[in-house]
């Protein structure tokens, strides 16, 4: 009877069982994704910010922005150690140091140190000069304050009463105001270009007897920015005239009337850049304050431009290339750098073989584009198609053969998603050497932004928000194109203030167009 009994319900007791083993089999997947989650928070909050300072392969860096000066790094990886196919010699670029010369365009000031003696030691002749020995040194003058004083004289007729001759007054910046143009730019650029605070600056001020408020330096960037608002629109416009640009959007802290907290705005980035290729179109940013970074936002900001958008994988860009979409379809193309930095974080945390592996692939790729880099689109293309598009094929086919065995849970296999998820618009490069294959041009853009952030913590409202939005595209948007930001601010503004320069004429002054119409001037000094 008791065998009986154990023999009927032994196929719910094994049924029960497999519940059970299923269950505790979810269970572990669960644990094993959250220590995993752990451990990628302890790195975030205690780790090393800054992937450059892990290595994650022998010989293998992790990739890293840059900075805003051309010309881009001939790659934004390290050779890969896997062998890769013949490729073209690749030439090697000058190095950009002022060694055994400096820059012809600095001043000269010259010191002549002569012989104590200038009689011949033998005969007591006099001696006549031969030749001389000549040593630069680069020199430097603290920065210098200074009075500038405007006398309008006047002139009257001694025959007349009513003959009374004088010159207008100059335009000033600020209206009653005593600051110059120069003063202006200079305090711009050591905050938007620089990143120094105006806290610091008015410090640096008081150590020469100045003393200011900080809000009035405030003031003055907002009306610096007022002058240079027009200048500011044509820049965005020149950025959407392009057919490919690259897209970005970073967090900016706002105060608020109200809020005890500041408010989480955004600031979006728009950059064209064809440097890579040769192309025509010069290196230029435009930073956009906006309230969010929802679809509405991106949407509004693009609303009448079509062409190739290069952005990370963020859901509300995959809006745009709806075809339905107002004003056309935006065809999109993603970044490897994002794709890659998930493998790399899985094998900062597991030290998995798979990610080693799958790392050393994007490391291939990455040493092709380091040859190809400054070659012309159909060049990029055709070695593309030769070389890299066969290693994108095994990448794709070793993610799907990996992606079969992994718990959904995973971040390994979070990472295979994301990538095979995003495979068309990684490959878009192969068929247009235009593209590039990430979207570090944005990115390296985006680092001054953080910069400020860190040293400013937040823009004191919108208003201020805005101010920093244009100074910081003008002045970086110079930086790109090798001009000095003072320089060029100056001038702008002095020509802009004094209305030497029209409305209608605001193209002029772009920096690639300013910079163009002094060259030959450069050149022929």
């Amino acid at each position: 009877m008791v065998v009986s009994v154990m023999s009927s319900d032994t196929p719910d007791l094994l049924s029960l069982l497999s519940v059970f083993m299923a269950v505790a089999a979810s269970q572990a997947e669960q644990i094993t994704a959250l220590k995993d989650e752990n451990t990628a928070l302890k790195a975030l909050v205690f780790g090393s910010r800054s992937e450059r300072t892990t290595v994650i392969l022998q010989g293998q860096l992790d990739l890293e922005f840059g900075d805003l000066g051309p010309p881009p790094e001939p790659a934004n990886d390290a050779p890969a150690q896997a062998p890769v196919t013949a490729s073209p010699q690749r030439e090697r670029r000058q190095a950009r140091r002022n060694l055994g010369r400096l820059p012809l365009h600095l001043p000269r000031i010259d010191e002549i140190i002569e012989p104590r003696h200038t009689a011949c030691p033998c005969c007591a002749g006099a001696l006549h000069r031969i030749g001389e020995e000549i040593a630069e040194a680069l020199d430097a003058v603290p920065a210098i304050l200074r009075v500038r004083r405007t006398i309008r004289p006047k002139y009257a007729c001694r025959a007349c009463e009513d003959g009374v001759v004088q010159a207008p007054a100059r335009a000033r910046p600020i209206s009653g105001g005593m600051v110059t143009t120069a003063l202006l730019a200079s305090v711009a650029v050591w905050k938007f270009s620089w990143s120094m605070p105006l806290s610091r600056q008015v410090s640096m001020l008081a150590g020469h007897g100045v003393h200011l408020d900080r809000s009035t330096l405030g003031r003055w960037m907002k009306k610096a920015a007022w002058w240079l608002r027009p200048l500011y629109e044509r820049l965005l416009v020149a950025v959407h005239r392009a057919d490919r640009i690259f897209c970005d959007e970073t967090p900016l802290p706002v105060r608020r009337p109200g809020l005890k907290r500041t408010h989480k705005a955004q600031f979006w980035a728009h950059v064209m850049d064809d440097r890579p290729w040769g192309g025509p179109s010069p290196p230029a940013v435009v930073y956009i304050h906006a309230d969010g970074r929802s679809h509405r936002e991106i949407e509004t900001q693009l609303a009448d431009w079509q062409g190739l958008l290069q952005v990370d994988g963020y859901a509300v860009y995959k809006k745009l290339a709806h075809p339905d979409r107002t004003g056309g379809p935006i065809t999109l193309a993603f970044c490897l750098a994002h794709a890659r930095r998930k493998f790399v974080e899985v094998h900062q945390q597991t030290s998995s073989p798979i990610a080693a592996d799958i790392i050393r692939r994007f490391a291939a790729i990455y040493a092709i584009e380091g040859r190809i880099r400054g070659r012309s689109a159909e060049e990029r293309r055709a070695w593309r198609q030769a070389h890299t598009a066969p290693l994108m094929a095994d990448l794709k086919s070793r993610l799907e053969a990996e992606l079969m065995g992994l718990s959904r849970q995973s971040n390994l296999a979070k990472a295979i998603r994301y990538t095979l998820g995003h495979w068309e618009g990684l490959t878009r490069c192969l068929n247009d050497g235009r593209l590039e294959v990430d979207s570090n041009t944005v990115e390296r853009t985006m680092r001054l932004v953080a910069l400020g952030r860190r040293n400013f913590l937040f823009a004191g409202n919108d208003g201020g928000a805005q101010t920093w939005a244009i100074l910081a595209s003008l002045l970086n948007t110079a930086r790109l194109n090798d001009v000095d930001p003072f320089t060029w601010l100056n001038d702008v503004l002095e020509k802009i203030v004094s209305g030497d320069i029209k409305a209608t004429d605001l193209d002029q002054l772009l920096v690639w167009n300013w910079k163009a119409a002094r060259e030959p001037a450069r050149l022929a000094a």
